[in-house]
């Protein structure tokens, strides 16, 4: 069976307020200047280790984890609060649905997020059983490293040849050209297309009805090119 890995912030969720209102609280509170919107989202898709050493680079190791924890506890706080919920992206919820539906492929998850995060996700959403693997920042190095997809392929007895990641950042991209997978990017997300493409996208969608398809065209390039 195909296997069908999604990232979850920018690509299914849109978490981009919490995220930037969580990135300002973080560097605030260490009486230091938050770093710009742009630049937040610019990292959106990294373990926060690896974030906070692009955004704060010249402060010490210590500090980069002081911010760590603030920005997980600003995060935390601000899901009791309806107005900053993560949202699913428009056709999300419909889309996910109907591949789950598919008896040809399975679906996983390859995402910067905690174990915690996207739990808190599924039961919100009621996705308990759609995912066939799941991979957090929790048991693997941050993206681009392929870890994340090379124990999702071993989990589901895939190969490289028939997984295909679906993301909105350069690092997901990247990512699935470093494990050898077909790589969908989404012009959605944090990073603009050009830069997906750049980094390796065999297709750019506008919106999530135009997935289904695309997941059948990148394995029909993929096979051809084979």
């Amino acid at each position: 069976m195909k296997l069908v890995i999604f990232d979850c912030d920018g690509t299914i969720v849109d978490s981009q307020a919490g995220i930037v209102l969580s990135m300002v609280y973080a560097f605030t509170s260490q009486q230091m200047t938050p770093p710009s919107r742009e630049a937040t989202l610019s990292v959106v898709g990294l373990s926060l280790p690896e974030a906070f050493a692009v955004l704060a680079p010249d402060v010490d190791k210590a500090t980069r984890s002081v911010l760590a924890e603030r920005y997980k506890t600003a995060f935390r706080e601000l899901k009791h609060d309806p107005a900053e919920t993560e949202i699913l992206f428009p056709g999300a919820k419909e889309t996910l649905a109907q591949l789950a539906a598919r008896d040809d492929h399975l679906l996983g998850i390859a995402t910067g997020k905690s174990r915690r995060g996207i739990d808190r996700l599924i039961d919100r959403e009621g996705w308990h059983g759609s995912f066939a693997t799941i991979q957090t920042a929790d048991d693997h190095p941050s993206k681009p490293h392929p870890s994340m997809l090379q124990r999702a392929i071993l989990e589901t007895d895939a190969t490289p040849e028939i997984t295909v990641m679906i993301g909105d950042t350069t690092y997901d991209m990247a990512m699935a050209r470093s494990a050898g997978v077909a790589a969908i990017g989404v012009a959605w997300g944090y990073h603009t297309v050009a830069d997906l493409q750049a980094a390796g996208a065999h297709i750019i969608i506008e919106r999530f009805d135009d997935l289904p398809q695309a997941i059948d065209d990148v394995f029909s390039l993929e096979s051809s090119v084979a």
